[in-house]
């Protein structure tokens, strides 16, 4: 394993860190300025399509997506440009149309979508023209056990309709979001992971209902499309829009967030970073008891121990991705599982310690560490919690002594 970049990731580095630097930082302060002054919380903040713009134009554009309709870059290239943009995670993913959970359905669509599929919503995610949701978890059952589905996809002739309550669909009170990824059951007698299909639905199918936008923490999370829960009430869609057949929905879920994972854990690696830098700069700048809070021992084990973190969490993350360029993501199973663990305690106590190094600023709105915080947090949830992960690692490492 040689983890050193080559020189295409390094061209690509230094591009994206250069328009972060130069752009995405400075527009943070615009961002929140026009959607505190928009009468919607989940509206559009126009400085994040003039920073799409000029992204696109630099060619920095789809870098999450291997293959013929993305950049080219394999995991391995992606994870150091992901881990810059996590740095500001509610404006650079999108900046560069590598935000969640467009990523996600962009290559649900890439990998099982038919031509008319990608045609009608590939293309216009791929452009950045639209948004997107997908809904897979529920209010009314544990969601961490993913066969718990409740949401119903029957047969009806031509048509499938659908019925049922979904929560926490990203992306979905985006006033761009076009398109719905639906994941449901369209055959409960089947065997346990056959009972689940996905399906393409419009926003605006009749029985489609955004009952309300969810916070996080008091966030809207708004800058990136917030999360709605839906009602599907008898929703009636063209067979055509089941993706990949019935039964196959479990084992999309699966490629899915695999990839999925791996971008949320190389985001907050930047995040951290980015929490570092700023409990250095602020203690090296503030005195008590006669000198700079950086010369106190325990803020010292603070700085110390976040750059040891840090590090270990990066190199097992680069390794993840090499696994998943080099054996697939099945390969890569147990690593992707140990960073989704392992990234979220990291950057969460990063965090929390640089919040504590400023005192009262760190959680106004005077730094981006409270939302940083609240962005850590939810990643010991989403896309599967710690537990269920731990579960599973446990499991596999003790099947080799049974």
């Amino acid at each position: 394993m040689d983890f050193g970049y080559d020189a295409r990731t390094e061209e690509f580095r230094a591009r994206v860190t250069a328009f972060v630097e130069e752009h995405v930082y400075p527009a943070e302060p615009v961002l929140h300025e026009q959607l505190a002054a928009a009468q919607d919380p989940w509206s559009h903040a126009p400085i994040i399509d003039e920073l799409k713009a000029e992204a696109r134009a630099r060619g920095l554009w789809n870098l999450f997506l291997p293959g013929e309709h993305g950049a080219g870059l394999s995991n391995l290239q992606y994870a150091p440009l992901a881990e810059i943009m996590g740095r500001s995670p509610h404006l650079a993913p999108q900046v560069f149309n590598c935000s969640a959970p467009d990523t996600g359905n962009m290559e649900v669509l890439a990998e099982f979508g038919t031509e008319s599929q990608r045609e009608r919503w590939l293309k216009p995610l791929l452009d950045g023209e639209i948004r997107s949701a997908f809904c897979m978890t529920e209010p009314e059952v544990a969601s961490s056990d993913a066969t718990n589905i409740g949401t119903r996809i029957e047969r009806d002739g031509d048509e499938y309709v659908i019925n049922g309550r979904k929560w926490w669909s990203s992306g979905a009170m985006s006033p761009h979001c076009r398109i719905l990824i639906v994941m449901g059951k369209s055959d409960p007698t089947a065997q346990r992971h056959r009972q689940q299909s996905q399906i393409l639905v419009p926003t605006d199918t009749p029985g489609v209902r955004i009952e309300r936008g969810m916070h996080v923490f008091g966030y809207t999370d708004g800058d990136h499309g917030g999360h709605a829960e839906v009602v599907f009430d008898d929703v009636r869609v063209p067979a055509e829009n089941i993706i990949a057949g019935e039964g196959e929905g479990f084992a999309i879920a699966q490629a899915r967030l695999g990839p999925g994972r791996i971008h949320h854990c190389m985001r907050a690696i930047g995040m951290a970073e980015r929490a570092l830098e700023l409990m250095c700069r602020r203690t090296l700048s503030r005195s008590a008891f006669g000198g700079p809070i950086a010369d106190q021992g325990v803020v010292q084990q603070w700085i110390a121990d976040a750059r040891i973190e840090i590090e270990t969490c990066r190199l097992l993350t680069l390794k993840t991705a090499w696994l998943m360029d080099t054996v697939g993501n099945k390969g890569a199973h147990t690593e992707i599982q140990a960073i989704k663990v392992a990234v979220p305690k990291m950057v969460t106590g990063i965090v929390d310690r640089a919040i504590q190094a400023h005192g009262a600023a760190g959680v106004s709105q005077d730094t981006p560490l409270a939302s940083l915080y609240a962005h850590a947090r939810t990643l010991h949830i989403v896309d599967g919690p710690d537990e269920v992960h731990r579960r599973s690692l446990a499991r596999r490492e003790l099947k080799q002594y049974r």
